[in-house]
């Protein structure tokens, strides 16, 4: 009996055996096999010292104040006229919302709808006392060592020069777009785009305009940050996460702290405890939606048990999400994120205060809302005496753009062909960009541009010491030039690799 029991089991892990093995093997490569773009040269120093031009003006934008840097943006918007002669007299040039700027370059076809490149012109300030741990002064734009560096090297002037270098190349060369394309350039995407591309979108929206695609910064070209993954992977954003700042107060009976009343009952006990229970009890990740089309397309290009676990998520998918589930970045991936951000009570050391304030922000996934997330947190909070208050700037998640669209699959080919060893697959944004105001205008919004990033290039973004390799810069003027050579053309014929 118990050899027949043994002998049963034998089969079933087998059975097991073989069917992870059958479906490690059927996953195959997603990638597409294009050939090779045309050699492009471009003039990597002259790029580099433009963009060093454009990073010397402080461009930083105000939440309150919305003429705040007004001559440091005017400066840019003539730094631009300068350097591209060709750009500012073949495209209209419109300036919306006081200091962004939209611009038009017209198609031979009439009917085909436009194509919309975006990027931003403001930076985020330098951290106070931060300073001195910069190798360079942060707005100098310095090319030193093969880098440009400084503040919006990376965000977002890189994006913002590397499209108008490569519209002036092609308008060198003679080239005539089949469909109209659009730049759109805020001024306050770091503040939460308002002012600029929130009146761009309007703007096309009151001309009836529909575009087929629009594709901003985003995800990048990430270098051994996806465990498993030997190449390069270049993750083009098909959604990103809602925004939401809930404020939690709770009233209490104030007094001297000889006398303290009975605990938990305290302004600062009972914001603690659901403190404690919004950050314990948080909204349920699970690999699904645009993490699960991630992975499957990532699966078949990695090795050992990496390839094995994400091609038979049937089995091993509690083990694979319990271990991204520990790193901050994937498990932004997998669930509405919870944040624990600011927290207040009391101003004297001997007095309990009658009032606790928190704020708690949560970065939503698509599927959940401002609605659902706004109950989760007044269950979690637990009682009625609760007051929650939304703070302005809010926005849901926003929808998922389709992989299986040709506007998608332009990006994808245009990236094979130009970075033949780069893995291409869709990703999340988990931060706000300022495309998420245009999904009135287009079906199809991606967030990406080829900028080439490490682990340790990973706290440059928004911090100390940011910077662009020159070599870098010149690649995503191939790109822009590539993908917009890529519109005029009809629909190429592609396939998978085996």
């Amino acid at each position: 009996m118990i050899k027949r029991s043994l002998l049963v089991v034998l089969a079933i892990v087998l059975l097991l055996a073989a069917a992870v093995a059958v479906n490690t093997l059927r996953h195959g490569s997603r990638q597409l096999e294009v050939p090779p773009a045309p050699p492009l040269a471009v003039d990597e120093q002259g790029v580099a010292e433009r963009l060093s031009g454009a990073i010397r003006f402080q461009t930083i934008a105000s939440r309150d104040d919305a003429d705040a840097n007004a001559a440091e943006f005017r400066k840019l918007h003539e730094y631009l006229q300068q350097r591209y002669p060709k750009v500012h007299g073949a495209l209209k040039r419109e300036v919306v919302g006081g200091y962004s700027l939209l611009y038009t370059w017209p198609g031979s076809d009439e009917k085909a709808k436009p194509v919309l490149l975006m990027a931003h012109q403001d930076v985020v300030p330098i951290s106070p006392g931060t300073e001195d741990k910069w190798e360079v002064r942060p707005f100098s734009g310095e090319v030193k060592g093969g880098y440009v560096w400084g503040r919006g090297s990376w965000d977002d002037k890189g994006n913002l020069i590397a499209q108008m270098e490569a519209i002036e190349m092609l308008l060198a060369s003679g080239f005539k777009p089949r469909q109209t394309i659009m730049l759109a350039y805020g001024h306050d995407e770091e503040v939460s785009g308002q002012r600029g591309a929130v009146q761009i979108a309007k703007l096309l929206q009151d001309r009836n305009i529909k575009l087929d695609f629009v594709l901003d910064e985003g995800l990048l070209i990430t270098d051994g940050i996806m465990p498993g993954l030997a190449k390069p992977a270049a993750l083009i954003g098909i959604a990103e996460k809602g925004f939401l700042s809930v404020v939690l107060k709770i009233p209490a009976t104030p007094g001297h702290s000889s006398m303290p009343p009975p605990k938990g009952t305290s302004a600062i006990g009972m914001m603690s405890a659901a403190l404690r229970r919004l950050d314990d009890e948080q909204l349920p990740a699970g690999i699904r939606g645009v993490a699960r089309e991630m992975f499957e397309t990532a699966a078949p290009e990695m090795s050992g048990f990496g390839r094995v676990a994400l091609s038979n998520l049937w089995l091993f998918g509690p083990l694979v999400q319990a271990q991204l589930e520990k790193g901050a970045s994937t498990n932004a991936m997998l669930r509405t994120t919870t944040a624990l951000t600011v927290v207040k009570a009391g101003n004297a050391e001997n007095v309990i205060p009658g009032m606790a304030e928190a704020t708690v922000n949560f970065r939503m996934l698509p599927g959940d809302t401002i609605a659902s997330v706004t109950e989760h947190v007044k269950n979690k909070a637990g009682s009625e005496r609760f007051e929650l208050i939304a703070l302005p700037g809010a926005s849901e998640a926003s929808p998922v753009s389709p992989t299986q669209s040709s506007s998608y699959q332009l990006i994808n080919r245009t990236m094979r062909s130009l970075f033949p060893d780069v893995i291409v697959a869709p990703g999340l944004m988990v931060a706000a960009t300022d495309s998420r105001h245009f999904t009135g205008v287009s079906d199809h919004i991606y967030r990406f541009s080829p900028v080439r990033a490490k682990p340790e290039d990973l706290a440059r973004f928004h911090g100390t010491n940011e910077r662009i390799a020159t070599s870098n810069l010149a690649e995503l003027v191939r790109f822009y030039h590539q993908l917009l050579r890529n519109t005029a053309a009809a629909p190429a014929t592609t396939s998978t690799s085996p």
